[in-house]
């Protein structure tokens, strides 16, 4: 090609003739929004749903072969038409009219992290829950259980107003644990802390790290600090918790045995620092969720978590995420689990910045509660930093 070739002359052609074609799209693609109208009208008098999966797939599927060149790119141009027409046959019929009113309610009601509450929290007083607990309620009365679950069983059971657990770590990703059993209870959640984690390795009074042979903590923990127990050549011993651990090492006596827990839970059982601030990163933060058996929204909550399961389709997943896009929604979190009723189905948990308080946001969950096969509105909430 010539070196004094102006690509530029051909280049404004072409592309005078794009937005030709888009002067002529956009009233067609106007006028089918319009007849989307009319079809909500009609379905809200016949009584059925709007969505239509089976007459879907066979629009994409006559795209495809209509357009054998074309035809999988296009797909994806009339799936994401079809996902804004149906949205707005949902916003036109008020759609998920019972999560509507849920959340009505829940707003009018209004949380009040400072109001006296009981708090169940996993392990003993001292654990990284327990600080997280105070961070967020005040007044809270904590309780103390052995188990994740024993958590999730007493706030289903009302018997605590509330529960507090560790949900994901920054460097050693999500607790598993803590994911399954939202899965199992669908608990809500009203509060989130983001607390930065500082772990210290800590022993009996007269300890040396020289005479260290054993560290205990909790999993999480022991991943967290990987390196330094690597770098010592010290035996690793999981517990429950990393206050439990810690208890146990003053109980004990044992100079040859450390805890890997806070610089507070060092304090509260009597024992000595032996180094601190041990884990592998510095940007080390886990975050803990709060939950209750009944949905309560705060005046500052710009968090939201869902449960769901999406068709088994291609493309299923993918056009669920590109709604979020669409409304201007930013993904935090997406977590697969499996069903465990099923081989290979999974449940998705999904956390996003934003407030059912915008109508954008709210006509989504509706629309997604109709749709999906199945669908848990866990709740709006503030996350605390620091």
């Amino acid at each position: 090609m010539s070196e004094n070739y102006d690509y530029q002359q051909d280049l404004k052609a072409v592309r005078d003739e794009i937005d030709h074609i888009d002067s002529q799209l956009l009233p067609l693609l106007e006028r089918r929004m319009d007849t989307a109208k009319e079809v909500a009208r009609i379905k809200s008098r016949a009584g059925i749903p709007v969505l239509n999966a089976a007459r879907e797939e066979d629009i994409l599927n006559r795209v495809r072969e209509k357009s054998p060149e074309y035809g999988d790119a296009l797909r994806v141009v009339y799936s994401s038409m079809m996902d804004v027409s149906r949205a707005l046959q949902h916003k036109i019929l008020g759609g998920g009219k019972a999560l509507r009113e849920e959340i009505t309610a829940a707003e009018q009601a209004r949380f009040d992290p400072a109001a006296t509450c009981s708090v169940m929290c996993p392990g003993v007083d001292g654990s990284f829950s327990a600080i997280a607990a105070r961070r967020m309620f005040q007044n809270g009365n904590l309780h103390f259980t052995e188990r994740f679950a024993d958590v999730f069983k007493s706030v289903a059971e009302g018997k605590t107003d509330l529960g507090v657990i560790p949900i994901e770590n920054s460097w050693a990703g999500s607790v598993h644990e803590s994911f399954d059993l939202m899965m199992k209870y669908r608990l809500r959640i009203v509060c989130a802390v983001e607390l930065p984690i500082h772990h210290c390795l800590v022993g009996v009074k007269g300890a040396e790290i020289s005479g260290i042979r054993q560290v205990v903590s909790h999993p999480q923990g022991l991943a967290q600090c990987g390196d330094y127990i690597t770098a010592h050549g010290f035996e690793s011993i999981s517990y429950s918790n990393t206050a439990t651990a810690a208890m146990d090492v003053a109980k004990h006596g044992d100079p040859t045995v450390a805890a890997i827990a806070s610089e507070e839970t060092a304090a509260l059982y009597g024992l000595e620092v032996l180094e601190r601030d041990i884990q592998s990163s510095s940007a080390n933060v886990t975050r803990i969720i709060a939950i209750s058996r009944d949905l309560k929204i705060a005046d500052n909550a710009d968090r939201i978590s869902l449960i769901f399961t999406v068709p088994n389709v291609t493309g299923s997943l993918y056009r669920l995420l590109a709604r979020f896009a669409l409304c201007g929604l930013n993904l935090t979190k997406l977590e697969s689990r499996p069903t465990k009723d099923r081989n290979f189905d999974y449940y998705f948990y999904l956390d996003f910045t934003g407030s059912v308080g915008q109508e954008n946001t709210l006509d989504l969950l509706c629309a997604l509660e109709e749709e999906l096969p199945v669908f848990n509105f866990l709740g709006n909430y503030p996350e605390l930093r620091g």
